[in-house]
């Protein structure tokens, strides 16, 4: 009940870019933001932050795959990803669970853009979307040079992705 208690208030706090959240702290906007090189659903290979410079990218980590809210996020990114491909811009899932859940997460919901791996929960601690033994609901920016430039906490699934590409509507302007 306690853990159930937190998640949920680690789940919705509101909508902003503090520098620090449940997870730890998060990484400055306008700064480079933190590299990471992990493990995709495919299972050929890993990707990494520096693999789409040139490119606007979206890094959002999420709980687990097959939940309710994970699944309604993925979702949303995948019925607007034609969207974010107008803008230049990449989606990238970041969570614990492995690439086996992974890639069926992504048969089982069609989804067409990377899910990676963070089993150790090391790259969710550089993002400060870390919570013991999953990562948190946060989304980040990050412009075609590495700098992060948007940070999301308190995500709503089923708006999120609308906000995402407002902001970066904002951004590219």
């Amino acid at each position: 009940m306690i853990l159930t208690s937190f998640l949920l208030l680690a789940l919705s706090l509101p909508f902003g870019a503090p520098t620090f959240a449940l997870g730890g702290k998060l990484p400055e906007i306008g700064q480079p933001a933190p590299s990471f090189q992990l493990p995709t659903n495919t299972g050929e290979g890993e990707i990494s932050l520096s693999d789409y410079q040139g490119q606007w990218i979206v890094v959002y980590f999420y709980p687990a795959d097959f939940t309710p809210g994970c699944t309604l996020e993925a979702r949303r990114f995948q019925q607007d990803l034609p969207e974010y491909l107008e803008r230049n811009t990449q989606i990238l899932g970041i969570s614990a669970d492995d690439i086996k859940s992974h890639a069926d997460f992504c048969d089982s919901e069609g989804l067409k853009f990377p899910l990676l791996a963070d089993t150790t929960g090391a790259v969710s601690k550089a993002y400060g979307s870390w919570l013991r033994f999953i990562s948190m609901r946060h989304t980040f920016i990050v412009d075609p040079d590495g700098i992060l430039r948007a940070t999301f906490t308190g995500v709503r699934p089923a708006i999120h992705s609308q906000e995402v590409l407002t902001r970066l509507d904002e951004l590219q302007a």
